[in-house]
């Protein structure tokens, strides 16, 4: 990282940021091509490993490039704000991001499914589990996948 100084190091610090993103940008190649694909998210810590977890419709070019190869990588950022300068060139930009490498894959079981979109509506809302229902039929028609991070740096700048 070349700016030291906006580094974030501690893995507490780290998990909050990401706890405050609300868009999970996802990097899948396509031969020499690279697809990103904005995704809402789920976030969980497993005994130290970070976890993310999306939803998708089980066909189309996302789920076909996970099938393919399920090393990825992804983006996320917040608190976005311009601070103004006295010049063009001494304006800057406060945020905080996350970038990182991991892999993915399709979950296949009703009860990773359900855990995986439990941890989307836990990052997003505050219905408590307890009134959650997911419905069988709905369950069929969606893939739930989980991305374990391998790498990841995480800077700010406030």
């Amino acid at each position: 990282m070349r700016r030291k100084d906006r580094e974030v190091t501690d893995p507490a610090a780290i998990d909050e940021i990401i706890r405050r993103c609300d868009c999970c940008r996802l990097g899948l190649r396509d031969g020499d091509e690279v697809y990103i694909v904005p995704l809402n998210f789920g976030f969980f810590v497993d005994d130290s490993v970070r976890k993310l977890y999306f939803h998708s419709a089980p066909e189309g070019r996302k789920i076909d490039l996970i099938k393919q190869r399920q090393q990825v990588g992804f983006e996320m950022d917040t608190a976005h704000a311009l601070l103004p300068g006295d010049a063009p060139c001494s304006y800057t930009y406060r945020y905080q991001s996350v970038i990182g490498q991991g892999r993915i894959r399709i979950l296949s079981s009703d009860e990773e499914k359900i855990a995986g979109l439990n941890r989307m509506m836990d990052h997003y809302c505050s219905q408590q589990r307890e009134q959650r229902r997911f419905v069988a039929q709905a369950l069929e028609r969606v893939e739930v996948l989980e991305l374990e991070i391998t790498t990841l740096s995480c800077k700010e700048h406030l």
